[in-house]
């Protein structure tokens, strides 16, 4: 059994411009994951996939393996995850290396642990195409979140078949925290949604994905206190 840990960075970012390697607490953000992966005793090999040659050089000294420098069609920011991570398998076979794995760890969702990646890598068995991780959402499609319909008029997402009287009362839904995927090499075609998918259910301080300034500021609070044994 071979695991392959890919970890998808481009250069280019309208939230935060730079945070694959903005300094987080001492360090380039993007080494925070790298250094994960390369301590977990279940990972094999974790390989960089980046259009950025700064990036690049950041991700070589952290310790990852950086073959090739991203297509810049696979490098937009429209360009969906998965074709990128298939590049990047196609590369590894493509070299006579082989896998039976894949694990994505995010760049941009370091307060993971190690814990979340072995529980992980421990559901992927053969009854399971792949794994996403999520929180338990505080918004909720059958109580509080609506959407405009063709007249303009405000109704909720969900229909629960009757009145919902609070959040509690709702069917539970989780939001996805885009830290963690895992495939089968031969379930990554199917994506996350044309197969047999398992949730790994994260506290809401490990699933913060950072998208905005505020979110990088929260992430990089929750660390220190996690540095000092708060968190």
């Amino acid at each position: 059994m071979t695991v392959l840990c890919s970890i998808c960075a481009r250069g280019g970012s309208v939230g935060v411009p730079g945070k694959n390697i903005r300094t987080l607490m001492g360090k380039p953000l993007i080494a925070h994951s790298i250094e994960q992966a390369i301590a977990h005793d279940g990972i094999d090999h974790v390989v960089v996939s980046t259009d950025d040659p700064k990036i690049a050089e950041i991700a070589r000294a952290a310790g990852a393996e950086v073959p090739f420098l991203r297509p810049s069609e696979l490098a937009t920011s429209t360009a969906p995850k998965i074709p990128v991570i298939e590049h990047l398998v196609d590369w590894w076979e493509g070299a006579g290396r082989s896998l039976t794995t894949i694990i994505d760890l995010d760049p941009t969702s370091p307060l993971r642990s190690m814990e979340d990646i072995s529980a992980c890598l421990g559901m992927m068995d053969g009854e399971t195409d792949a794994v996403i991780t999520g929180y338990l959402s505080d918004k909720n499609p059958y109580f509080n979140m609506v959407e405009l319909d063709r007249t303009g008029q405000a109704r909720l997402v969900k229909d629960a078949g009757g009145p919902v009287s609070g959040r509690q009362y709702a069917p539970q839904v989780y939001a996805m925290n885009a830290s963690i995927y895992v495939w089968h090499r031969e379930s990554l075609s199917r994506g996350l949604w044309n197969g047999r998918t398992r949730l790994h259910v994260m506290p809401r301080e490990r699933s913060i994905d950072i998208d905005s300034e505020l979110d990088f500021k929260l992430v990089e609070l929750l660390m220190a206190e996690r540095a000092v044994g708060h968190v």
